[in-house]
């Protein structure tokens, strides 16, 4: 398949994702749906073992979606086909994936960005990286799982303070939270990522299998969260503040929130 937003490499039964989509790799429907396509091509691949996906050299792993886009479907968010929808697919196919799928985080990974490393089975990270969920900043909630995925994996109380201040937090402090489980130098990331990938290549198939769906199956009701984060994120598209927020991102200026 031919993409356009997105770069594949396959080698040494790996296949390294790269977003590409200048200048900061916002999750635009397009590539959302060129990320669960290649993702779902690599699992099915029988010569692939483990699934790397990077923003890149660039500043962006990926600026989070496209806010545009969000503003212009507050009307029906979750509508099939559209923006959140395909997103919140395009996260779960990364998660039910039976081969490993690292995150590569060279840069900026918030919102969407960090909902998509949060979907990822491992995550690696340049010093320069940082994270976040800022939707609360623009009247809105995290749509693809921010608000079950963070907390089952940094723990409620970190969970709340990022989702509730939607503050951005350096590659160290993800770090030490355990939402990353090691930082690098830039410079080193690709090769550090690498030499992980080439770790978990070489585990035995089966096992490696049975130790991501018991994983998987450990996490509390996440369909559940799915569901509660889906009617969460409609009330607050529907709100007043939800608008302005995205209004005021989109002319660059600070919200006015009024609490409705």
């Amino acid at each position: 398949m031919a993409y356009e937003f997105v770069m594949v490499e396959q080698a040494d039964r790996c296949a390294w994702i790269t977003l590409n989509r200048p200048k900061a790799n916002a999750l635009s429907l397009e590539l959302v749906r060129e990320i669960r396509a290649a993702v779902m091509a690599a699992n099915a691949d029988p010569e692939v073992r483990v699934i790397l996906i990077t923003g890149g050299a660039g500043k962006f792993f990926a600026a989070g979606a496209d806010i545009p886009t969000i503003a212009g479907s507050l009307d029906n968010p979750m509508a099939e086909g559209g923006l959140l929808a395909e997103g919140l697919k395009m996260v779960n196919t990364i998660e039910a994936c039976n081969k490993p799928v690292v995150a590569v985080i060279n840069g900026v990974a918030l919102g969407g960005g960090c909902e998509l490393a949060l979907a990822c089975h491992l995550r690696i990270a340049a010093e320069t990286a940082s994270f976040g969920q800022p939707e609360i900043n623009l009247g809105i909630i995290p749509g693809w799982g921010g608000t079950h995925r963070l907390p089952q994996t940094i723990g409620d109380g970190r969970a709340r303070d990022w989702l509730m201040t939607g503050r951005t937090v350096t590659a160290r402090e993800a770090l030490e939270a355990g939402l990353v489980s090691r930082v690098v130098p830039a410079e080193q990331l690709r090769q550090a990522a690498q030499e992980l990938a080439d770790a978990l290549k070489g585990k035995p198939v089966v096992a490696m299998q049975q130790t991501l769906m018991i994983l998987r199956g450990r996490a509390l009701r996440p369909d559940r969260g799915q569901d509660l984060e889906g009617a969460g994120f409609e009330i607050a598209a529907h709100s007043r503040d939800a608008a302005e927020g995205l209004a005021a991102f989109l002319e660059k200026r600070a919200p006015n929130f009024t609490g409705n």
